[in-house]
C-alpha cells in the first residue's frame, strides 16, 4: 500500500507515512445540525468536543440534556455524555478533525449572505489547528465560502500550509460537506442519507469522506468544494420552486372558488405529476434562505429562482388578507394563531412564515392574538413584548377565539381536536 494513499481502517488514516487517527473531533456549533451530528459521531465511540457560544447550550448538554426539540436526540445526548464521549465547551480545543455548522444569515434586506459566523468560528479554531488536521465546513454557504474559510485560516496560521497554496502537499485538509436532513428526522437521516463531499483537492475529499464514513451508511459522493456548495443551494432552490407552484396555485384556486387540496389530489393521480402541498409560506434556515444566495450572486440570470422566492415570501400577505376579511365585522377580535414553528412537530422558528404572520397580525393593537405552539414554552422574542399577544393552550384558544387560523400542521391540530364550534381558516389542510 502506498503511504500517501488514504484508507479507512478503524478510523485511522495513513497519510504520507504518518499515522493520523480520528480519535477526537471538534464540532463547532451545537444547534439543529451540529448537536445531532456531534451526538451521532460520539455514539460511534469517537471523542467529540462540542463548541458553542451559548453558555446555556453548553451547560445543558453537559448535563446530558438538550436545548432543542428533535426526536431521539435526547436519548443519544444523554448516553454519549454519560459515557464520556461527548462534552461541550465555549472555545475550540485540539482535535484531529473540525466540523463547522454555524448560521449563515443575511446581512440585510438585499439578501446578501452574512459569513460573519463562519469567519469568527474559523479564526477561533485556527488557534488550536495542527499539521495533519481536517477542517470541514457544513454550514450552507454561497459558492466560494469554503475557499474563504481556508484563506482566513491561512491568515491566522502562517506557520501552516493550506490547499490554496500547497495543493495536495498542504499541512491542512479543507472540505465542504453540506447537511441535507429533515427536521424531525435528523438522527435517522444523518446516518442513512447520501452525502456530497467536496474537498479543495482530491486528498481533501478523501480525508473528509473517511471522516463521514464513521457514521454515514449512505453513499459518500466525491466532488470539489464549489460543486458541493452549489449542490446544496440547488437542492433547496428546486424545492422552493416546487413549493412556489403549489402556493401560487392555492391563491388562484381561492379566486376561482376551487378547493386546492382536492385539485392537487386529482392532478397528482397523473403518473408523472407530483405537486407539493401549499402552506402559509416557506420557512426554515434552508429553503427560505439558500436560493437567495444564488440570486444575490447572479441577479440577472436566476429568474425562476428569484420569482419562486418572491412568490413564497408573499404568501403570508395572502394569509393575512384572508384573516382580515374573516374578522371585518368583529370589533376587537380574538384571533387564535395555531403554530409558530416553520414546519410541523418541531420547535424551530427560523424564518417561520407562521411566526411572521402572527407578528404582522399583532401589529394591529385592536387584535388580541392567542398564540398556540405546543413545542415552545415561552413566546419568541419578536412577540414577547407585545401586550396583545399571549401564548396559550389549544383549549384556551378554542374557547376564546373569534376565528382560528391554522398555520402549521402540528399533530395536535386536527378535525377531532379543533371541532366545529369556531370559525376556522385552515391554510395547511390540517382538518382534512
Amino acid at each position: 500500500m502506498k503511504l500517501d494513499k488514504i484508507k479507512l481502517k478503524n478510523h485511522i488514516i495513513l497519510m504520507k507515512g504518518k499515522r493520523v487517527k480520528f480519535e477526537t473531533i471538534c464540532m463547532i456549533g451545537l444547534g439543529y445540525i451540529g448537536l445531532p451530528t456531534a451526538a451521532v459521531l460520539a455514539s460511534r465511540k469517537v471523542k467529540v468536543i462540542g463548541v458553542d457560544i451559548s453558555q446555556n447550550a453548553v451547560d445543558t448538554i453537559n448535563r446530558g440534556e438538550i436545548h432543542i426539540v428533535e426526536p431521539e436526540l435526547d436519548i443519544l445526548v444523554r448516553a454519549t455524555v454519560n459515557e464520556g464521549y461527548l462534552r461541550a465547551t465555549t472555545t475550540p480545543e485540539k482535535a484531529d478533525a473540525f466540523i463547522m455548522a454555524v448560521p449563515t444569515p443575511f446581512k440585510g434586506d438585499d439578501h446578501e449572505p452574512n459569513l460573519d459566523y463562519i469567519e469568527s468560528a474559523t479564526r477561533s479554531l485556527a488557534k488550536v489547528l495542527e499539521k495533519g488536521n481536517l477542517v470541514v465546513l457544513e454550514s450552507t454557504s454561497p459558492v466560494g465560502a469554503t475557499e474563504k474559510m481556508a484563506a482566513w485560516l491561512a491568515e491566522e496560521r502562517p506557520d501552516l500550509s493550506f490547499p490554496q497554496d500547497a495543493g495536495e502537499d498542504a499541512d491542512i485538509r479543507i472540505a465542504h460537506c453540506p447537511e441535507r436532513v429533515l427536521p424531525g428526522h435528523v438522527i435517522r437521516e444523518l446516518v442513512e442519507n447520501d452525502r456530497v463531499i467536496g474537498g479543495m483537492t482530491p486528498k481533501c475529499t478523501e480525508a473528509a469522506t473517511d471522516l463521514y464514513k464513521i457514521f454515514v451508511k449512505g453513499a459518500c459522493i466525491a466532488t470539489n468544494a464549489r460543486t458541493a456548495e452549489m449542490a446544496k443551494l440547488t437542492e433547496n432552490a428546486s424545492r422552493d420552486v416546487q413549493i412556489a407552484f403549489a402556493n401560487e396555485l392555492s391563491v388562484l384556486c381561492d379566486k376561482m372558488g376551487i378547493d386546492v387540496w382536492e385539485l392537487i389530489s386529482l392532478a397528482n393521480r397523473h403518473p408523472r405529476v407530483n405537486i407539493l402541498q401549499p402552506g402559509c409560506g416557506v420557512g426554515g434556515h434552508c429553503i427560505a434562505v439558500d436560493p437567495w444566495f444564488i440570486v444575490n450572486a447572479y441577479p440577472d440570470d436566476a429568474h425562476i429562482i428569484k420569482t419562486a422566492r418572491e412568490t413564497n415570501d408573499g404568501k403570508p400577505l395572502f394569509v393575512i388578507s384572508k384573516v382580515k376579511k374573516a374578522i371585518i365585522e368583529i370589533d376587537n377580535p380574538k384571533i387564535a394563531c395555531l403554530g409558530l414553528a416553520f414546519k410541523p412537530n418541531i420547535d424551530d422558528l427560523r424564518e417561520s412564515p407562521a411566526l411572521e404572520i402572527t407578528k404582522m397580525l399583532s401589529d394591529n393593537t385592536d387584535f388580541k392574538i392567542l398564540a398556540v405552539e405546543p413545542n415552545v414554552k415561552t413566546l419568541p422574542k419578536v412577540l414577547e413584548n407585545r401586550k396583545n399577544v399571549k401564548l396559550v393552550s389549544l383549549e384556551e384558544a378554542l374557547s376564546e377565539a373569534d376565528v382560528v387560523v391554522v398555520l402549521v400542521n402540528h399533530k395536535e391540530f386536527s378535525a377531532e381536536t379543533l371541532g366545529s364550534d369556531v370559525k376556522i381558516l385552515d391554510f395547511v389542510n390540517a382538518i382534512n
